[in-house]
């Protein structure tokens, strides 16, 4: 957008009309002269029809001006706007899927990118050996979906700034997302087990995987908590915030996934025990290491008292179910089971939602759709043995 620097009797208005191939900004500008006896309501009137007409002008001129390189494009990006009003869990997630992109099409210009080197880029990224594991796999549909968000969001940026006229990741064909994939998690049996043998795992983490399989948390969510977030006499747990790790800002305190992420849930009794003796052992061995210990009110610390890693909870979890001969499926499948037991117990969909935080109910649906279907049948399958009726069978005549 135009702005303008008054000078003497004149204004000088600037306007952008893109970048040099190296990603250095280029200004051009004009002076516009108030004709005499015009009044101050004229003058303002008149200078923003002029900031109008010369920022058209100018973006005219910048609509051809976007030979330079997406990389060099994309980091005034990341500068102008992604560091600036995006999330460090975003920038994060952006920046983790910058080394791909940059390496099929970062030295291509940005005004000669075709939808055509695109879709070539988004299939590359699904054949075997892409993601980088041990599993040999390409990504899967959610992640070749989000480098081409990022790509489109670059190019969506580029319109904006009059550098380019068209987004060509509109014309580029994702593959399908996968739908009806059953959520790996444990039986009720299973979890009984884990139940079990947890009794006898430091308070911790008694506190914290019952946390994860009754109230469905997240595991930043869980990370996040803080003693304050428990209200012993209502016994609810309200989440308010992620602790988060990125190699570049360390253990960090983040906004929670969506707004509705923020929420307040009610769990049982004796889980708010187990919290008033976590924070019990706390004290004590705040006390055993005096002004060595650093405190920041979570529930879940490292034995100085500063923040717990999150990646810490799934090593322990790994090892506990190796050494107890119970299967591993990660942190994340307590929240899904935790979902099941609401979906079979009869809880509709928006109660589901608003339990996990999702921001839409269509998100809970597709994730959980096959569950729901199955939770029907049953539903149906148990009234109709609940009503027999001798009336709905053929009669031969």
């Amino acid at each position: 957008m135009a702005t303008y620097t008054k000078r003497g009797s004149s204004y000088r208005i600037r306007a952008s009309v893109g970048y040099t191939p190296e990603g250095k900004q280029v200004m051009k500008s004009k002076t516009w002269t108030p004709t005499p006896g015009m009044t101050e309501r004229q003058i303002e009137k008149e200078l923003n029809r002029q900031m109008v007409l010369f920022d058209e002008e100018c973006r005219g001129i910048a609509a051809t001006d976007g030979h330079i390189k997406f990389q060099a494009f994309s980091e005034q990006w990341f500068s102008e706007y992604v560091d600036k009003s995006l999330g460090k869990r975003t920038r994060h997630n952006y920046r983790q899927m910058t080394p791909r992109i940059y390496a099929a099409i970062g030295h291509l210009y940005l005004d000669k990118i075709t939808p055509r080197q695109l879709q070539r880029f988004i299939n590359s990224l699904g054949e075997p050996g892409a993601s980088r594991n041990a599993t040999g796999h390409g990504l899967s549909p959610k992640s070749i979906k989000n480098h081409l968000s990022l790509i489109s969001s670059v190019f969506t940026y580029a319109v904006k700034m009059g550098m380019v006229q068209v987004n060509p990741c509109r014309m580029v064909t994702l593959p399908p997302l996968e739908t009806g994939k059953e959520k790996v998690c444990y039986t009720l049996e299973e979890a009984q087990q884990f139940l079990d043998a947890l009794a006898d795992a430091p308070l911790k983490w008694q506190v914290f995987f019952s946390l994860a399989l009754f109230g469905g948390f997240r595991r930043e969510e869980l990370c996040g908590f803080e003693f304050e977030d428990f209200d012993m006499e209502e016994h609810t747990v309200s989440v308010r915030r992620a602790s988060l790790y990125t190699a570049k800002d360390g253990i960090f305190t983040a906004p929670t996934k969506t707004a509705k992420s923020r929420r307040t849930l009610k769990l049982p009794v004796w889980v708010f025990d187990l919290v008033k003796r976590l924070q019990a052992e706390q004290t004590m061995q705040r006390l055993a290491i005096g002004d060595q210990w650093h405190e920041c009110g979570r529930l879940f610390t490292k034995p100085d008292g500063s923040p717990i890693h999150p990646e810490q909870p799934y090593k322990w979890l790994k090892r506990f179910c190796a050494d107890r001969g119970l299967p591993f499926y990660g942190i994340h499948q307590f929240r899904h089971l935790n979902a099941s037991l609401l979906i079979f117990n009869g809880e509709d969909v928006r109660s589901v939602s608003a339990a996990l935080g999702h921001s839409q109910t269509s998100t809970t649906l597709n994730i959980y759709a096959h569950t729901f279907e199955t939770a029907q049948a049953r539903a149906c399958d148990a009234l109709a043995n609940a009503l027999p009726v001798k009336f709905g069978r053929c009669m031969r005549a």
